[in-house]
């Protein structure tokens, strides 16, 4: 645990810097500390901060509940940063619903401050913002990817229910930087997509398996 000369020491850095509005509210549907469950850091302690409000809707999320921005409280910059400092966690993942629907230059300049690695999930449906150190892209169907945040994943993460996901998945490979790490992950409900995922990753061995450690592991 931090101690308070810790949290102390940190808020007095961020009173110091110029331009971080403390003040700035995001719609969050929550915030804590847990695993990271998936993706190519699967296995990191890690901060979440989960962003209300999505664009894209996809009918087998398992976050309903984080779509409808009103319905969640809008909670300062300030207050996540002394939730945050309650914990040991240098990696902070920005998630959702869809987080690219705020602006999060505040918030990310916030967290660059205090020395953290900012990591974002997002499906690519609104323009980048914010500085950010690992990009990982799931692209939807039901509102792809704009064409400008292609250049700039580190991680390419499909979600897999059928066979023509996997199409779905190289064509979007196709387009990101060599540097890219390909992941597919199955859609937790349906079993039937692994057996797909194994085949295709053994005849195109440049692409991983991501599963969803955290319902094994019991963590949020």
């Amino acid at each position: 645990m931090i101690s308070q000369d810790d949290i102390s020491s940190a808020n007095t850095k961020l009173s110091q810097i110029d331009g971080i509005t403390l003040d700035t509210e995001y719609a969050v549907m929550e915030h804590f500390y847990t695993i990271q469950g998936e993706g190519a850091h699967t296995g990191s302690a890690a901060y979440f901060i989960r962003l209300a409000g999505c664009d894209v809707g996809c009918s087998w999320c398992d976050v309903k509940e984080s779509w409808d921005a009103d319905i969640h409280p809008r909670i300062t910059v300030q207050s996540m940063l002394e939730s945050l400092l309650e914990t040991p966690a240098s990696i902070v993942v920005i998630t959702g619903g869809e987080p690219l629907l705020q602006d999060l230059g505040p918030l990310t300049k916030a967290l660059h401050a205090l020395g953290k690695q900012i990591h974002i999930e997002t499906s690519g449906s609104s323009p980048l913002s914010g500085s950010l150190d690992w990009i990982t892209l799931s692209p939807k169907r039901f509102k792809p990817p704009l064409p400008e945040i292609y250049p700039y994943v580190d991680e390419l993460k499909v979600i897999v229910l059928r066979k023509k996901d996997l199409q779905w998945a190289q064509e979007h490979a196709a387009r990101c930087p060599s540097r890219t790490k390909l992941l597919l992950q199955p859609e937790w409900d349906t079993p039937q997509a692994m057996p797909l995922m194994v085949d295709f990753v053994k005849e195109n061995p440049q692409w991983k398996i991501s599963l969803q450690t955290h319902k094994f592991l019991g963590v949020p």
